[in-house]
């Protein structure tokens, strides 16, 4: 199993001879999870006692706030991420890296062919491959980097005059919903093109693992069949449905993450290359595992891929977090 973000008791315990923090004493950046979360509404009892029910009015506002009524709501767009490979005869699939690690291993296990090709190609470079199935991150997860919705549609088009699909993780784009392509998944402009969302990251709501799928309505359909009854527990439904229809919060939280994002970056720019999205920035260097080690130390949790020399950061949440932060940066040496 990959490891992932988040594995802050692991960190804690690793780290605890160079200071002993306690877990509640740390400042995990690892993730890209918005650090403001939803605000959580009351649940009410029924929420607990009864099965969930598919016509309780999620599924009417994901339409609105996705501008899709072609789709399914998942327990994260993980669960999504698992099951499309099955939907496929193998094939070969192109993966631009680097990517989130559990699209290739999916697919791989699948039985697919994969080929990693370097996202710095774009998209050019993955359709020059002539590979039936293309699958990305936008904004990419780690780099950050994003392609505009028109070059992914134009993808789409290409793939679908040789029988091929187009699928997008977009699990990082709420925060510029002009970038994004969900809309149009799996509808006539393009019927083989699969988009994938998640609750997860723009709302702060990871814990409720609520995601969504959309695309033609035969393909999320076998979707819905492989994923069984009752995806999604009562109480995550009801958080779901009130956050993708409170478009007051929304508003603000795209104007308080770009104003984040872009601190962020600034923050993180004397110390090498930077790339950034409203929810993360990635540091290239060639030191990132010492300014891993470094941070770390300082109880400060990051997001390391040393493959590929990138430290990711998510968005400290209250000021103090990001004095901290700015604290511990300053006093890092190569």
């Amino acid at each position: 199993m990959l490891e992932h973000g988040g594995r802050l008791r692991a960190a804690a315990r690793q780290y605890a001879p160079y200071g002993g923090a306690a877990l509640s004493d740390w400042l995990d950046l690892s993730t890209g999870i918005n650090p403001r979360t939803y605000p959580i509404p009351a649940i009410e009892p029924d929420c607990w006692r009864r099965l969930p029910e598919d016509d309780d009015g999620l599924d009417a506002a994901a339409a609105a706030y996705y501008g899709s009524d072609r789709g399914i709501a998942l327990p994260g767009s993980q669960a999504a991420i698992q099951s499309l490979p099955a939907l496929f005869r193998p094939v070969v699939v192109a993966c631009l890296t680097p990517i989130y690690e559990e699209h290739p291993l999916a697919w791989q296990r699948a039985g697919h062919q994969l080929r990693r090709l370097p996202v710095a190609r774009g998209l050019a470079g993955a359709l020059a491959a002539a590979t039936p199935i293309v699958v990305l991150c936008n904004p990419n997860n780690p780099t950050a980097g994003t392609l505009p919705a028109a070059a992914l549609l134009e993808a789409a088009a290409q793939l679908r005059r040789r029988g091929g699909w187009l699928i997008v993780d977009e699990a990082f784009g709420d925060a510029t919903p002009g970038q994004c392509v969900t809309a149009l998944a799996g509808g006539p402009e393009a019927p083989n093109l699969i988009a994938l969302r998640s609750l997860g990251k723009f709302f702060g709501l990871a814990g409720a693992r609520v995601g969504f799928a959309f695309g033609v309505r035969d393909k999320i359909e076998e979707l819905r069949e492989a994923i069984g009854p009752w995806p999604l527990s009562g109480p995550a439904r009801r958080v779901a449905r009130q956050a993708l229809a409170d478009t007051a919060w929304q508003t603000q939280t795209r104007s308080e993450l770009s104003a984040a994002g872009t601190r962020l970056a600034a923050l993180l720019a004397p110390l090498g290359e930077v790339s950034g999205c409203a929810l993360f920035a990635t540091l290239t260097t060639t030191h990132s595992g010492t300014l891993y080690e470094h941070l770390a130390r300082q109880a400060i949790l990051t997001r390391h891929f040393p493959a590929h020399d990138l430290l990711r950061f998510g968005l400290p949440g209250a000021e103090p977090e990001w004095q901290r932060l700015a604290r511990a940066l300053a006093g890092w040496r190569p």
